[in-house]
């Protein structure tokens, strides 16, 4: 049997190969779902993401399933507990950042309906394609996560540089970064 061709980020984990396989890059329009990424990856921050993906269920359990509803109103004493959490990034800022974000959040999709309308509005709805061919070829930023985290930041939402973002928008499917060898750039590319 032939070996997947994956892109070389995942390689030789296999929780990182399971979330390259069926997560990373397609595309997601449900708010929680939404939201479960980007609080995840605002943690991330300065980090790396197989960092946060072995802390994902830890994150899980603490955060209420990534309730935004119930994260929002977070209390000072519920802030203190997640401090004390060594399963998760136990960062004040960030975990403050979470509270803000999911306040934020629901003000955007007052705004918008959805948080996922306010989002992929930045790709016409539509998953940008962009074939890059080496891991080389795969910025960390683009004009276009700058643009979204400058919105975001306007906003109000927390640690979404435009890195973080340009993570997110990867991770949701806004852009199929699959390196065109990876098994997973054309299933991904496929019309949903």
């Amino acid at each position: 049997m032939e070996e997947k061709i994956r892109c070389g980020w995942c390689v030789g984990d296999p929780l990182y190969e399971a979330y390259h396989d069926r997560e990373w890059g397609v595309p997601l329009k449900d708010d929680a779902g939404i939201f479960e990424f980007l609080m995840l990856e605002t943690f991330q921050a300065g980090l790396s993401w197989i960092t946060i993906l072995r802390k994902r269920e830890n994150f899980r359990k603490a955060f209420d399933n990534f309730d935004y509803k119930k994260i929002a109103t977070y209390s000072e004493a519920k802030q203190a507990e997640l401090l004390e959490n060594s399963g998760i990034i136990r960062h004040g800022a960030k975990i403050r950042a979470a509270i803000t974000n999911a306040q934020v959040f629901m003000k955007v999709q007052e705004e918008f309906g959805s948080f996922s309308k306010y989002i992929w509005g930045f790709v016409d709805d539509i998953p940008l394609q962009p074939d890059r061919q080496t891991l080389t070829a795969v910025p960390a930023t683009t004009p276009l996560s700058e643009a979204l985290s400058k919105d975001l930041k306007k906003r109000g939402f927390k640690f979404v540089g435009p890195t973080v973002v340009y993570a997110h928008m990867q991770a949701t499917g806004m852009v199929n970064d699959h390196i065109t060898q990876c098994f997973r750039h054309s299933e991904v590319k496929a019309p949903q």
